[in-house]
């Protein structure tokens, strides 16, 4: 019951994100869309390693990186200590924007 839970609730979530980015503006030729981020998920929600994936699509998204903490429905998760944990895994320093 709970695993639905989390899972309802994570999918909300990523459908309130698509909702919401739709302002974040293409930095250097790179679509920004933290959708691009799925690989990441299960690293992001667990303290499970990333995947070569993630670490790609991440280096790929860093030009998006201070929209995304600009905005106050994703910032939450790009600030969450999983998330500092999985860019630091990647390599990925978190921008000072």
């Amino acid at each position: 019951m709970v695993k639905v839970m989390w899972g309802s609730s994570l999918a909300l979530a990523a459908a309130l994100l698509l909702v919401t980015v739709a302002n974040i503006p293409v930095a250097e030729g790179v679509t920004c869309s933290p959708t691009e981020l799925t690989s990441c998920s299960s690293a992001f929600m667990s303290a499970s390693p990333p995947s070569a994936t993630c670490c790609a699509k991440l280096r790929e998204q860093k030009p998006c990186l201070c929209g995304y903490l600009r905005n106050p429905a994703l910032s939450q998760y790009v600030n969450s200590p999983n998330a500092k944990k999985v860019a630091s895994s990647c390599n990925v320093a978190t921008p000072k924007c």
